[in-house]
């Protein structure tokens, strides 16, 4: 299966099957590779973000970095040469991150003109109305009306979302029930079991609706 045909498939799944599937795998621990209930779909009628991830690490109120706009030019350049379609990850590495607004109407401008579809971030984005007119995804903890002292520290290094570790190039997969992320290498096997867990569920479902359904048998019918 090419990348494009990988991305578009996933684009068919919602992000509770696709993380059962890689359960299935098991080529990680199942506490691991999606964010808390802290991080969400702002936008959850824009349906399913499925795109490569660019990350860079950003400070927000304190000053403890230098800014550089050649890093916001760098990063930039990054979301323009990654694999599309893009998602742009950003870190706080800050001290205060409940005051942290990461990306506003301008910075999701340019990200979209450079082929980026969204932004992961762990803190808080801005410019709801207007970020939503354009089509572009935020998952996110919630909004913040000042982007502060708001600069770029690092680009294209590996971060972590609320404990959900990310590296340039990672496939990330979100919808309104979360964000995940998807692992490498393995898209032949997690086609196999999505559709493995879909027959399941169907199978499992068809039962709970029909007459024969009763609690006795219900362990028969249930394999985690």
């Amino acid at each position: 299966m090419s990348k494009t045909d990988f991305i578009d498939y996933l684009k068919t799944v919602d992000s509770p099957t696709l993380s059962n599937a890689i359960e299935l795998l098991k080529v990680r621990s199942r506490r691991e590779g999606f964010v808390p209930v802290e991080v969400r779909a702002l936008f959850p009628e824009f349906g399913r973000m499925v795109g490569y991830a660019v990350t860079a690490q950003v400070e927000t109120v304190t000053e403890c970095y230098p800014t550089n706009i050649d890093l916001f030019v760098e990063l930039y350049r990054k979301v323009g040469e990654s694999p599309k379609p893009a998602v742009v990850v950003l870190q706080e590495v800050g001290g205060y991150p409940n005051y942290a607004a990461h990306c506003g109407e301008v910075m999701s401008t340019v990200f979209k003109r450079q082929g980026a579809i969204g932004l992961v971030s762990d803190c808080a984005v801005r410019d709801l109305p207007e970020v939503r007119a354009i089509g572009f995804h935020y998952f996110a903890r919630g909004a913040v009306v000042s982007h502060a002292n708001f600069h770029i520290v690092r680009v294209g290094v590996p971060v972590q979302i609320h404990g959900m570790p990310v590296s340039t190039g990672d496939v990330l997969h979100g919808d309104e029930n979360g964000l995940l992320s998807v692992p490498r290498s393995h898209e032949k096997e997690i086609a196999e079991a999505v559709e493995k867990v879909r027959s399941r569920e169907r199978k499992l479902m068809d039962w709970v609706r029909s007459d024969q359904f009763n609690l006795e048998g219900f362990r028969d019918h249930v394999v985690e």
